[in-house]
């Protein structure tokens, strides 16, 4: 089976600037490649522990430096911010694990879940929406999931997960009503990946499950993110375009 193609933009402006935040992960460097082989953006800045300025999504400090850094290359080059990704997010490590039942809730582990997967995006809105242009479109965009949805929950279970990617999405309408009141254009989405071959869902996929590569999974992404207008800011998207209940 031949590689998903080079995606192709209509809706963004050309020769301006993306950013991915997250950019070494499985997603993150996915969407970079798509990005960078575009051609449409005369730049892709990425962030993240291991680059430099390197982004920590427990250090605000170095949330502040990235969005400096970012900012600064726009002003020397002339250029504007319209597209930022949010690949960041945490599942599982070492020491947790999702839980199954409410025994298994640990405080340690639901802390860790809010610091990630909400907490540390809320920080990046705050610093880096404000870098998006005052008029044309405008992507803000981050990475949350189905689980995250309470009017889908059948299951149970990954309570520190499914709270913390809940919040999440609370986090993003409240970002997308407060920028679209100066930037009209401007967009700010959450968006499900759908189940990722990378470390963190790719050990939870069920049988028959579909699973996408993350090169797959990001071009999935990216032609809803060109679909999307103004009117889909605050909203909470499938990698294939479907609208998901909150």
């Amino acid at each position: 089976m031949s590689e998903t193609p080079t995606v192709h933009f209509t809706s963004l402006p050309r020769d301006q600037i993306a950013i991915v935040i997250g950019a070494t992960g499985g997603i993150g460097a996915a969407f970079v490649r798509h990005l960078q082989q575009s051609g449409h953006f005369s730049k892709v800045l990425e962030y993240s522990r291991s680059t430099n300025p390197r982004l920590d999504l427990t250090d605000q400090a170095t949330i502040t430096q990235c969005a400096q850094d970012a900012k600064t290359y726009a002003n020397t080059h002339d250029n504007d911010i319209c597209l930022i990704i949010d690949a960041t997010g945490y599942l599982h490590d070492e020491t947790f694990q999702p839980e199954k039942s409410m025994r298994q809730i640990d405080p340690d582990y639901m802390a860790k879940q809010f610091q990630i997967n909400a907490i540390g995006p809320a920080l990046l809105m705050k610093h880096f929406c404000p870098l998006l242009p005052r008029s044309g479109k405008s992507v803000f965009a981050t990475l949350s999931a189905k689980v995250g949805s309470i009017g889908d929950n059948r299951m149970g279970g990954w309570y520190g997960y499914r709270a913390a990617k809940a919040a999440l999405n609370q986090l993003v309408k409240c970002s997308a009503i407060e920028i679209g009141r100066n930037k009209r254009e401007a967009i700010c989405v959450a968006l499900h990946p759908g189940t990722v071959d990378t470390g963190l869902s790719g050990p939870f996929a069920k049988s028959g499950l579909r699973v996408q590569s993350p090169f797959e999974a990001t071009a999935n992404m990216l032609a809803v993110l060109d679909q999307l207008t103004a009117e889909s800011s605050g909203g909470f998207f499938a990698y294939d375009g479907e609208k998901l209940p909150w």
